[in-house]
């Protein structure tokens, strides 16, 4: 399979192995990975709800996160063809809407509140199965 997989990260240690395993699957399969930071607004702002916490950083700073992180995986997985990109929204919002506009094959998440109140607010992973235009892995990365 040749083709985009998208994953997204936040700067958190779970989202960086949903990452890590991204990038070894497109690797696998001839794929590119895109490393995907969503932001909200020019400045920083952390959201927490239930077990989930959101780092929603301005656009300079999500691009940088998202690059650093590209450049971390390059490092593990050499060889892979890893980009980066910072879209403005929510983080299911951002990664859904990358899909799309890229056709890409396979988003890969992290299963980070999935269970307790964040099962019942809701979870990007869960907001992202229920909506992407492809496929979705959930790594059990907590």
């Amino acid at each position: 399979m040749s083709g985009t997989v998208i994953v997204g990260v936040d700067g958190s240690d779970t989202s960086f192995k949903a990452a890590a395993r991204a990038a070894t699957i497109a690797a696998g399969l001839g794929a590119s990975l895109s490393v995907v930071t969503a932001h909200a607004k020019d400045n920083t702002e952390v959201v927490r709800i239930g077990s989930d916490t959101w780092i929603l950083d301005d656009a300079e700073q999500a691009k940088k996160l998202a690059e650093k992180t590209a450049v971390k995986l390059r490092e593990l997985v050499p060889g892979a063809a890893i980009d980066s990109v910072a879209v403005k929204g929510k983080p299911q919002d951002a990664l859904v809407g990358e899909a799309s506009r890229t056709g890409a094959q396979l988003i890969v998440v992290g299963n980070v509140g999935m269970s307790g109140l964040g099962r019942v607010l809701g979870s990007v992973a869960s907001s992202v199965a229920h909506s992407a235009p492809c496929d979705v892995y959930i790594v059990k990365t907590a």
